[in-house]
């Protein structure tokens, strides 16, 4: 049915719905067209962007791509076509996380301004308060001395450091603001520039510990098809079973080398912190955005469809080598590249 709605009639976004890697609301993005604005792009099984038009647990998921759209809404004044421009540029993304949102939509300019609504939820923050401490234990070590400090949520650790309830922690902040140069009026967009680049190294790791959970059960279970004698026999399959085992044990040990990188630089930061340290690690962590985004995001699509398709890990050795071979196998060079390509430059 032709969409009519005027575009004053936007829906108000899902708190949660920028929480997710390969997810992006078409809310926050600026179309014309209104019932754009109440449906979302998605990455399928073969890591293109798609519009998901439905999705509910009967029907299943609606996707098309973005020169099928006629098909489902009007063009008043040539808006639908602008929009599918606009998409089509979005379409190439390889990640839709906030923080590759942040760098990619700039380059794009497609007329996005709203970078502020570019925020993981409340419920996300809260979640991985337990990886921020970690990343921000050397700042509180040195700001309260090591002072055991109850914390429930990433908000209040930044709070104490920018509003310290004493005075040794506020002259060790002075002691901060000599290091980096700047002004003790400064401090506080420091700390918030500080914070914001931990949650989002905080942010990646907790995606890829789900997903380090997730793999090798994965592959255990891809695996276990070659007790089928038809499978073991036949090299073609047994090539492809061997293939898929390598590529994703491949890529988990290269990201997750890139992240123990990245702790060393931190404590690094800490033994030497002076403005230009910062500079270099913040461009560091952001340099990296958007490929490890691209590749948490490529690991997500298919660890999510495993698990709706089979979500008690069941199913036969045929079933198991086709959905790998459908839904498993595409993309997954292309996963390799990306990471083998920034791991080399690391």
């Amino acid at each position: 049915m032709a969409e009519t709605d005027q575009a004053s009639d936007i829906p108000a976004a899902d708190p949660d719905a920028l929480d997710s890697l390969h997810t992006l609301p078409l809310s926050i993005i600026p179309l014309e067209t209104a019932g754009l604005l109440k449906v979302q792009m998605i990455k399928n099984a073969r890591l293109e962007s798609v519009i998901e038009i439905f999705s509910d647990g009967t029907a299943g998921s609606g996707q098309v791509s973005s020169n099928e759209l006629t098909q489902f809404f009007s063009d008043n004044g040539g808006a639908l076509q602008r929009d599918i421009v606009m998409l089509d540029r979005l379409a190439m993304l390889e990640s839709f996380d906030i923080y590759s949102l942040r760098i990619e939509l700039r380059k794009l300019d497609i007329g996005f301004e709203n970078y502020d609504a570019l925020q993981i939820s409340e419920k996300k923050r809260a979640e991985l308060t337990d990886y921020m401490r970690a990343f921000t234990r050397p700042l509180m070590n040195r700001v309260y001395g090591g002072e055991d400090n109850e914390i429930s949520d990433v908000s209040e650790i930044l709070a104490m450091l920018t509003k310290p309830n004493r005075e040794e922690a506020m002259r060790q902040l002075r002691a901060i603001a000599d290091d980096l140069q700047i002004d003790i009026l400064e401090v506080p967009q420091f700390l918030e520039r500080y914070g914001d680049l931990f949650l989002s190294i905080s942010y990646f790791r907790s995606c890829l510990d789900n997903l380090m959970k997730q793999v090798p059960v994965y592959l255990d279970w891809l695996n276990e098809s070659l007790s089928s004698t038809q499978i073991a026999n036949d090299p073609n399959q047994k090539r492809i079973v061997q293939e898929v085992d390598t590529q994703l044990n491949e890529i988990s040990t290269s990201i997750v080398g890139r992240f123990e990188f990245f702790d060393l630089r931190s404590r690094d930061f800490w033994d030497d912190i002076n403005a230009d340290s910062f500079r270099e690690f913040q461009k560091l962590i952001t340099g990296h955005h958007t490929t490890i985004g691209a590749v948490l995001c490529g690991l997500a699509v298919k660890m999510d469809l495993w698990n709706q398709r089979f979500p008690s890990h069941g199913g036969g050795p045929t079933k198991r080598l086709e959905f790998t071979m459908s839904e498993i196998r595409p993309g997954l060079s292309r996963i390799m590249e990306i990471e083998n390509r920034m791991g080399a430059a690391s």
